[in-house]
Order: C-alpha cells, then sequence, then structure tokens
C-alpha cells in the first residue's frame, strides 16, 4: 500500500470508513426492520436483528481505477472492515444482552468501546512494527531468518491484538505500515523479495479458498430464501451506499484541495462490492440465538453474487465510458524525488513557524 497517498487522504478515508460504515448499518437495519412491520416478509423480526445483518455487509471491497480514487477506495475498505467487525460485536453483545435490558449506559458504552478497540488495535500494530525493525538491525549476519521475523511479528501483532480483544486487523495494517517504513530499510532486497512475493501467494490462495467455501455453501448450506428480503436487501445496500457517497463526498469536498466529482462519486458507489468479511460474519451468528440465521446467509451470498458479478463485471465498460482517467504506474526520477522532499522540508518549515496541525504533519509522524 502506498503509505504517502494514505495519509494525505487520511481525514477522507476515515469520513468514508468510520462515518459512511455506521450510516450504511443504521440505515439498512431501520430500513429492513420497518419493512419486516408491514408484513411483507410473512414474519416478524427485530431491529437488532436486522442491525447486526446490515453492520456485517456495510463492509465494501474497493473496486476503483484511478490514482485519487483507488487510494480512498482501498483505505475505506481496509478500515470499515475493522469498523465492521467492531460494530457486529456491539449488536452481539445487545442481543445476548436482550433488547428489553438495554439501557442508555449500554449503547455509551458499546460506542466508548469502538473507540478503544480501534485505538487500541493500532496502538498495538504499530509497537509490534517499531519491535520488528528494532530486531531487523540485528539479522543482517543471517538473512535467512529475516522474511520469517518479519511474518511470525505480524502475526503476532493480530494474535495480540486479538487476545486483549482490539482490533486485529487494524492490528496487522499499521503493523505493516511502519514495517514499511523502518523493517523496509534494514532487510536486504533479497528478503524484501522473499516477503512480497510469500505474501502475493498467501493473499490470492486466501482469496481463492475464501470464494471456494462460498461456492460450497451456496450449494451445500441449509437456506432460507424470502425474495421480498433478499430483494430489498440488495437494493438498500445499493442505495445508502449511493446515499452515502454523495453526502460524504460533500463534507470532504469542503475540506479538500481535489474535489471529488460527479464521475468519481459514481465510481465510489458502484464499486461498492462485499465479499469476505459479509460472508465470513454471517457464518458466526449463532442459528439458536437468531433464527433467521440461514435467512441471513443467504442473502449475504446473494449480495456478494449481486455485487460481485453485476457491478464487478460491468465496471470496466462504465469507466471506460465515463472516460476515467487511469493510472499510470511510472517510476520517479532522481530529480522528482529530490523536489518532492525539497518540497516536504519546506512545507514542515512553513507548518512549524505558523505552529498549525496539518496533513503533513500527520503524515510525517
Amino acid at each position: 500500500m502506498p503509505n504517502r497517498p494514505f495519509f494525505d487522504h487520511l481525514g477522507t478515508i476515515l469520513l468514508f470508513a468510520v462515518m459512511g460504515t455506521i450510516f450504511n448499518t443504521i440505515c439498512i437495519g431501520i430500513s429492513l426492520w420497518a419493512c419486516g412491520l408491514s408484513g411483507l416478509y410473512g414474519f416478524q423480526i427485530s431491529l437488532l436483528e436486522t442491525l447486526i445483518f446490515s453492520a456485517l455487509i456495510s463492509a465494501v471491497d474497493p473496486v476503483a481505477v484511478q490514482k485519487v480514487l483507488y487510494i480512498i477506495v482501498f483505505g475505506e475498505s481496509l478500515l470499515n472492515d475493522a469498523v465492521t467487525v467492531v460494530l457486529y460485536n456491539m449488536c452481539d453483545s445487545y442481543i445476548s444482552l436482550g433488547p428489553e435490558n438495554i439501557e442508555a449506559s449500554d449503547v455509551l458504552s458499546g460506542f466508548a468501546s469502538f473507540v478503544v478497540v480501534a485505538l487500541g488495535g493500532t496502538m498495538i500494530g504499530i509497537f509490534w512494527g517499531f519491535l520488528t525493525g528494532f530486531v531487523t538491525k540485528y539479522t543482517h549476519r543471517v538473512l535467512v531468518i529475516e522474511p520469517i521475523f518479519i511474518f511470525i511479528m505480524s502475526y503476532v501483532a493480530y494474535v495480540n491484538a486479538e487476545a486483549f480483544q482490539m482490533s486485529g486487523i487494524l492490528s496487522i495494517m499499521f503493523c505493516g505500515i511502519t514495517m514499511k517504513n523502518y523493517v523496509a530499510e534494514n532487510v536486504s532486497t533479497t528478503s524484501l523479495t522473499t516477503v512480497k512475493c510469500g505474501l502475493k501467494v498467501l493473499s490470492n490462495g486466501s482469496e481463492s479458498i475464501i470464494f471456494m467455501f462460498l461456492g460450497i455453501s451456496t450449494v451445500n448450506d441449509y437456506h432460507e430464501w424470502n425474495t421480498a428480503f433478499i430483494a430489498l436487501t440488495i437494493f438498500f445496500c445499493s442505495l445508502y451506499r449511493a446515499l452515502g457517497v454523495v453526502l460524504l463526498t460533500e463534507i470532504a469536498n469542503y475540506f479538500r484541495l481535489h474535489q471529488l466529482n460527479r464521475v468519481e462519486k459514481f465510481v465510489m458507489s458502484y464499486g461498492g462490492l462485499r465479499g469476505a468479511i459479509a460472508f465470513a460474519l454471517v457464518l458466526l451468528i449463532d442459528p439458536k440465538r437468531i433464527p433467521h440465521q440461514p435467512l441471513f446467509v443467504t442473502a449475504t451470498i446473494s449480495v456478494v453474487f449481486f455485487t460481485v458479478f453485476v457491478q464487478g463485471i460491468t465496471m470496466k465498460p462504465l469507466v471506460e465510458f465515463l472516460k476515467v482517467k487511469r493510472e499510470e504506474n511510472q517510476e520517479k526520477t532522481m530529480n522528482e524525488r529530490l523536489h518532492d522532499k525539497m518540497l516536504d522540508y519546506t512545507m514542515a518549515g512553513v507548518v512549524d513557524i505558523l505552529n498549525q496541525l496539518n496533513s503533513n504533519k500527520i503524515r510525517d509522524k
């Protein structure tokens, strides 16, 4: 992941990942519950049940082609996975508690734990990233163990966060961001190539296995089909994704130098695919506590298939039709890199004199 663009657009990414996910969760959950009150499904469903379902279905995967769009959607998809898991666990704890036992203090403590879990996971990841950077200063004599240390320490960061009930996704993500700045400078070129290729193989393999399980679940698992519920789920997911993007980009554009235009808004709205996180979380629901779990599994698989096959396949022709500028992978020359450094130091000096906090200071930290 390109660290520099990520931190340059961190404000917009956090806006979409946190506020966007919460907005989608609340709106989809309440809408599905309200439709259930009208008797459209043929059965009654509680608000907490629709909220836990909307929490798991709100995480999106990245599909974008242009640099600014890519980093915003990619950053959003990384962070909103963590937000979705935290919201899911919060709703799950409310169901265990029982709707009649929920008080205002429980709701407030839920949102407080939301912040603590996110920040705790981030700090644990940064700690293990720095620790790996320190350890790899002394591994140059035994190059064969460098890739092993990087893999093990990353996994330990994830396990450590989960052991303390923090966000494992945020932990491993910020561990990687920290490693990129410090560990990459310590290890040899051979070790760096080994890590990059190894992670690529693991990533593609894991993704293939997840979709293989998705296919097996489609044909083997017990399903509960309800046309109204599934059709409304797909409709509300698309509607509130588009509505959320429009509203949040208006807020983001107020603070941004690069304004997100209509075409970019459309690509972000249309590119909100659902995938592994939604599928994994819906399988974790206990059918003994939530009787409609088979319906949620069927609806989740339907949403994943719709977004991946319909939106995913038609994205490229739409991008070409709308003439969205493609990203060109071009290596910067030495002259360009030196100018970037000079401008960065100049901006840092100006910011220090003005005593202001902006994205440059955040990125430098």
